[in-house]
């Protein structure tokens, strides 16, 4: 019996092999995420659960040895942090047939990086607006808003101010504001090394208005290897994102600039991303799907809100 022709095979039907969406959608999500890239993240493919555990040890003093005495113990009740994986987004095309056959092949290329930047842009999303609760502050509510004096972020302008949104009193970022931060990290005794600062567009123009920014305190990489990455300030990696404006949950105009530590957050992936098509004759179409898994916690917040560790991180508030 002859071959039956014409067959469909894995040319004719490439574009209904889900490894070809998943290697696209990955890349396209590797390529835009900011501050995903940067903090501690956890695997947790292929593990059942919904709560991830992560020990928070309390830091210990040195004590003065005296002639003749025994040691003194160090006996600390240590603490811990709860992940919760409670973040599942999706991105979903119906493709129909007539699509298919009509339409250039470039419309799935921009499925798949559009899909990619959509679940990337959601993750950086939850981290920045998790960054913007540091401090006391409920996530999601009332972001970097001073409620009380354990529950503020400051103004870009001298980094000192606590910020109101009632008032909406934000100031453009200043090199002392910045220098400010950094002195707040360092009082908290958070390492020099694996620090970074994630700014939104307007504060990066407002950055390269700036004279230490042109002068040999910001240093250009020239071949970033993180995505975003515009140079450093003072040894500290600079990041712009878009998502540190409006669209990461803050109820105001005001956008936000987040310094810290690479330990101050954590995010923890459960399902990575991966893409799936299904076939529907019914309809004559194509479900295509995209998902990702996840859950984003404070690591390092203020010792105010029960952390075991001091704050590595700070919110400054900048006007759009």
């Amino acid at each position: 019996m002859a071959y039956p022709t014409p067959a469909v095979t894995v040319t004719t039907a490439a574009t209904f092999i889900p490894e070809i969406w998943s290697d696209e959608i990955i890349a396209a999500y590797k390529k835009n995420l900011v501050l995903a890239n940067i903090v501690m993240k956890m695997n947790f493919k292929g593990k059942k659960g919904d709560t991830v555990h992560i020990p928070a040890p309390t830091r210990g003093n040195a004590t003065a040895k005296s002639a003749s005495t025994a040691v003194t113990l160090i006996a600390d009740t240590e603490t811990e942090i709860q992940v919760l994986i409670n973040k599942h987004f999706e991105y979903s095309r119906f493709i129909e047939d007539i699509v298919e056959a009509q339409a250039l092949n470039s419309l799935r290329q921009f499925y798949t990086a559009d899909a990619g930047y959509a679940l990337a842009k959601q993750v950086d999303t939850s981290l920045i607006q998790l960054g913007r609760a540091f401090n006391g502050a409920t996530v999601g509510t009332n972001d970097y808003a001073t409620a009380t004096a354990t529950s503020k972020a400051f103004i870009g302008g001298d980094g000192t101010t606590a910020y109101n949104s009632s008032t909406s009193n934000a100031s453009a970022l200043t090199d002392a504001a910045i220098r400010r931060t950094i002195q707040r990290l360092d009082d908290n005794d958070t390492p020099m090394d694996n620090r970074f600062f994630i700014i939104p567009p307007s504060s990066r123009n407002t950055l390269m208005g700036l004279s230490r920014y042109t002068e040999q305190a910001f240093v250009g990489n020239g071949n970033a290897i993180r995505t975003g990455e515009i140079g450093q300030l003072y040894g500290i990696p600079v990041f712009t994102s878009s998502n540190a404006d409006t669209g990461a949950g803050n109820s105001t105009t005001d956008r936000i600039c987040l310094m810290g530590h690479k330990d101050a957050m954590v995010l923890v992936e459960q399902i990575g991303i991966r893409s799936q098509t299904q076939y529907k004759q019914d309809y004559l179409a194509t479900l295509f799907t995209s998902d990702t898994l996840y859950g984003v916690a404070a690591l390092r917040a203020a010792a105010s809100t029960g952390a075991a560790l001091s704050s590595s991180a700070y919110a400054l508030a900048v006007p759009a």
